[in-house]
């Protein structure tokens, strides 16, 4: 069963982050969805997805990537928003993303839509019985 709760200040600005940066990049269908992390250190990292005719990786680990390369290894909540025009609906990510959660931030808060609400859980609690690429607590996967 998922524990879902509901969001606070924090997390409303992190989708205003996540709007603004879709915002700024929009471009159909190339770029269509932005995201925002927020990571330990209280700076945000947003990214928007890249569209190919082969893969195109979702706005999320473009994000997360841009905060690792900025240094940061732990990740306390993330979000990511659609559509041309505002207001963005939130969205839940997608199996490769709460994949990627799982394996880099378990513990991490995930801003999504339940429903007609938007809510967060835990990382982990989105992706039950998940595979296990790297051990939660190692100091290679931002894991908290």
């Amino acid at each position: 069963m998922i524990d879902y709760c509901a969001i606070d200040q924090t997390d409303s600005d992190l989708i205003e982050a996540a709007a603004a940066v879709l915002e700024r990049n929009f471009q159909d269908p190339r770029h269509t969805v932005g995201a925002a992390v927020l990571g330990a250190s209280g700076r945000v990292y947003a990214g928007v997805n890249i569209e190919s005719c082969g893969y195109g990786p979702c706005a999320e680990p473009i994000a997360i990537g841009r905060a690792i390369t900025d240094g940061e290894r732990q990740f306390d909540r993330i979000v990511a928003v659609g559509g041309a025009t505002a207001p963005h609906p939130v969205l839940a990510p997608c199996g490769n993303c709460r994949q990627l959660l799982f394996d880099y931030a378990p513990d991490c808060w995930v801003i999504l839509s339940h429903g007609s609400r938007v809510v967060k859980a835990r990382a982990r609690d989105l992706l039950p019985d998940a595979y296990r690429h790297f051990e939660p607590d190692s100091p290679d996967t931002g894991s908290r």
